[in-house]
């Protein structure tokens, strides 16, 4: 079973590499994650956190976002590109028609829906409020204390495919970025377990190729073709290796104990520099001081995420903590 996109030569020069993670697809996939056990040595941490602290009030938001099965199309619009405010305006312009087709689609299924749902498919204004701020603090909660590291593993997924984009051979980037991807020109095949038998005629409207920190195991396509065509697939994960004590001797002497516990707290999960001293037990300064030691280094990075300022490791941080370093482009079988 597959998905078959097939292209038109104006299609394949049409084809795009995501510049930037999407903040409404990684929501999405990740509530696929949060619903589930798989995963757990890259989301074990990362679950357990986000189910302790969801807000009881945006528990109801997962139902339009089941594990399996069909997920509501229009909580991934094709804005979201640009970011999460571009992508909750979209949410927001939702047409009618899309919002009650997509809860049709879902209510078919038989899982029961949001108290909300109703309101929301006749396209009450207020229901659509509610739903993008449900979607905001999801975001919030779930994915702003690990964005940073997110987007590292995003810039450390894009450059690995560079070079067919530097070279402009953008058939051979379909065919190296997951196994699930089939290039047999000028067919994409998007295969796995659950894959839809059916085929997706771009007709001159080109392709994104997304990848997605937490979309796991197989690609996937939005259901409805008449939607921008975009496939999301998994990213390289890395798995942090505790290594032993004779790799914790090492980091320790390499680093220090103190900036070798800082780095394996921040490889389990993007911190802020005040949970960084929390969980080292020492003062903000001196967690400032050696997190900036460690970035001058080359092991973490920082960013700004809202009011927050996290830190996550890098490539390189991760290498030295046993984990392997950017992924390699795979070709598919």
């Amino acid at each position: 079973m597959a998905v078959r996109i097939h292209f038109t030569d104006d299609d394949l020069a049409g084809i795009r590499l995501a510049q930037a993670p999407d903040p409404l697809w990684e929501a999405l996939l990740s509530m696929h994650m949060l619903q589930t056990d798989t995963g757990s040595a890259v989301f074990g941490g990362w679950r357990g956190r986000v189910r302790r602290e969801l807000p009881t009030a945006v528990r109801p938001l997962l139902r339009l976002a089941p594990p399996v099965g069909y997920s509501a199309d229009f909580l991934t619009p094709a804005a979201g590109t640009g970011g999460l405010d571009a992508g909750i305006g979209a949410l927001l312009s939702t047409p009618r028609q899309r919002l009650r087709g997509d809860l049709v689609e879902l209510s078919r299924a038989g899982r029961p829906l949001p108290s909300w749902a109703r309101p929301l498919a006749d396209g009450d204004k207020e229901a659509v409020v509610h739903l993008a701020r449900a979607v905001r603090a999801y975001f919030a909660t779930a994915l702003a204390p690990w964005w940073g590291r997110v987007r590292t593993r995003f810039d450390a997924e894009r450059a690995a495919h560079g070079r067919y984009l530097a070279d402009g051979d953008l058939g051979a980037l379909l065919g190296a970025l997951h196994p699930g991807l089939v290039w047999r020109r000028p067919v994409l095949e998007v295969t796995g377990p659950g894959a839809a038998d059916r085929d997706v005629r771009l007709d001159g409207r080109g392709l994104l190729v997304l990848p997605s920190y937490f979309c796991w195991r197989r690609p996937t396509v939005l259901k409805d073709p008449a939607l921008p065509c975009v496939v999301v697939y998994p990213m390289t994960h890395e798995t942090v290796l505790s290594g032993g004590a004779t790799g914790l001797r090492s980091l320790n002497a390499l680093l220090g104990r103190t900036r070798a516990g800082i780095l394996e707290t921040v490889a389990d999960h993007g911190v802020t520099t005040t949970e960084l001293a929390h969980d080292a037990g020492i003062s903000p300064a001196t967690a400032s001081h050696h997190v900036g030691i460690l970035r001058k280094a080359g092991l973490l990075s920082t960013c700004r995420a809202g009011r927050a300022v996290l830190h996550s490791v890098t490539p390189l941080g991760m290498a030295l903590l046993g984990g392997p370093t950017a992924p390699r482009p795979r070709r598919s079988a």
